[in-house]
């Protein structure tokens, strides 16, 4: 008898330690590691609403134009989806081309660059919302973005077939970093002229925001 209520006890003991651990709250699911583009995305967004001075560091034929002229870049608009960043460029005459805009938009597969250019009236040029979708996860300073079909299409109808194997990147130094720049780059390999432009903007010095692009 002794025995058989040891065995009841026990079995008792049992069921109230798995109703009091059944009672317990259970831990808060773990949110998941923050990805190279969450970060990436992360760290243009606190450089909205401020403006940074830029140069051309390449030096093709094709930008010579370029060579030496002020620009700026302003990151004038942000949400948890989409930043738009304005690129104004010096002319010679000391007025500005205020006609681009760098517009960089979370998908459900990474991120999409897309370029908007306007005339100083504030029309579309017919070569506008061109870009690519990022094919990898990049890092957290840098994000590359393959040209996509319909910016294929776009080239193509536009007679600019030297650009259907464009890839452009984006770059954003951590926040704090001594030399933080922000830079801006496109590139074609040499079976379509080897072209490679590089822009590259200094966060340490932010300069007054500029007029907004022509358009807006």
């Amino acid at each position: 008898m002794k025995h058989t209520l040891q065995i009841a006890n026990g079995a008792t003991a049992m069921a109230l330690a798995m109703t009091l651990s059944a009672c317990e709250p259970s831990a808060p699911p773990t949110a998941p590691d923050p990805s190279p583009q969450d970060i990436y995305f992360e760290r243009l967004s606190l450089l909205c609403n401020k403006a940074y001075p830029g140069q051309l560091v390449t030096n093709q034929e094709a930008d010579a134009e370029m060579a030496g002229q002020p620009m700026i870049m302003h990151v004038a608009t942000c949400d948890q989806n989409q930043i738009q960043i304005p690129f104004h460029i010096a002319n010679a005459d000391g007025t500005w081309n205020r006609s681009r805009t760098w517009i960089i938009t979370r998908t459900e597969g990474g991120l999409r660059l897309k370029h908007r250019h306007r005339h100083e009236d504030g029309s579309l040029d017919a070569v506008t919302n061109y870009g690519g979708d990022t094919a990898s996860e990049g890092t957290e300073i840098r994000q590359e973005f393959p040209v996509d079909q319909e910016s294929i299409t776009l080239f193509e109808a536009e007679g600019l077939d030297q650009s259907v194997t464009n890839t452009w990147a984006v770059e954003v130094s951590p926040p704090g970093e001594q030399e933080a720049r922000f830079a801006y780059e496109l590139r074609r390999p040499e079976t379509a002229d080897a072209r490679f432009f590089r822009v590259e903007f200094d966060l340490a010095e932010p300069v007054d925001v500029p007029p907004p692009p022509w358009g807006d």
